[in-house]
């Protein structure tokens, strides 16, 4: 039986493309509507109950849309207002396990590093499911709260000093712990990855949360019997501030010379 519904997904801003890059790469038969809350970006500065009100108005967007099944392609949420999905009518899934799983897979000699927001850090989600399925792991944290902003304004490559220099900030006292692998604890962050692979070198392996999470999707969907046999409609962005990066960062990203996004009210939903 093929389920035509689209899949939501959605973000504080615009990294949760990321996902939906990946996604498209293992479900090419399958519509996205995806949700990226531009004007209330950042979340990962404000406080839980902010997060967690924020992720319920998002999701609720997503179901006005029909949606089978939500993404929360945010690590933020993921880390802080999982527990949102008790009060969804579809399945949900957050990108922190699947990260961090993958991370425990890849490591060598098990010194795992994570970046991501001030929320998502102070949550420890990723650190304690990677000591929950590696108890001897040794996990080293720090929060980057600059580099959201500076993704969201377009200063991503090896050639912006800004970016360059943001990254040596917070990921030189991970790497003088001698960690093998680290986990781009936010959607946002694989947009910086030249950056940060400059920074790091090529003795860290890089965890990509969407690249984890749409395996784990495509596998669930498909034990469920969720799986579309074809494309039925295109895809949908939706933004609640509408913002010409966005929507060149999706082109960019996606492939796609015609991705517009559409501006929603996100205080009425």
């Amino acid at each position: 039986m093929s389920d035509k519904r689209p899949i939501g997904v959605f973000d504080s801003g615009l990294g949760g493309l990321t996902v939906v890059k990946e996604l498209k790469k293992v479900l090419p038969q399958e519509t996205i509507v995806y949700f990226g809350d531009t004007g209330r970006v950042p979340y990962g500065n404000k406080s839980r109950e902010i997060i967690r009100r924020y992720a319920l108005q998002d999701e609720r967007l997503l179901l006005s849309n029909g949606v089978k099944l939500i993404i929360a392609a945010c690590g933020t949420v993921s880390s802080v207002a999982k527990d949102t999905e008790s009060e969804l009518p579809v399945p949900f899934v957050e990108v922190v396990s699947h990260a961090a799983l993958a991370a425990t897979k890849a490591t060598k000699n098990k010194k795992i590093g994570v970046i991501g927001t001030a929320a998502t850090i102070k949550s420890r989600a990723h650190r304690n499911y990677i000591l929950s399925h590696m108890p001897d792991a040794e996990v080293y944290e720090n929060s980057c709260p600059l580099f959201v902003p500076l993704v969201e304004e377009g200063i991503t490559s090896v050639g912006d000093t800004m970016a360059v220099e943001a990254a040596k900030r917070y990921l030189e006292p991970i790497i003088k712990e001698g960690i093998d692998t680290l986990i781009l604890g936010c959607t946002h962050y694989p947009v910086l990855s030249e950056v940060i692979r400059k920074i790091c070198g090529d003795g860290v392996t890089l965890i990509n949360m969407g690249e984890a999470t749409a395996a784990y999707v495509k596998e669930f969907m498909t034990e469920n019997d969720m799986l579309s046999q074809e494309r039925t409609a295109p895809d949908r962005y939706l933004v609640s501030d509408k913002s010409e990066s966005f929507s060149e960062m999706a082109r960019t990203l996606l492939g796609s010379d015609d991705i517009e996004a559409e501006t929603v009210d996100i205080e009425k939903i």
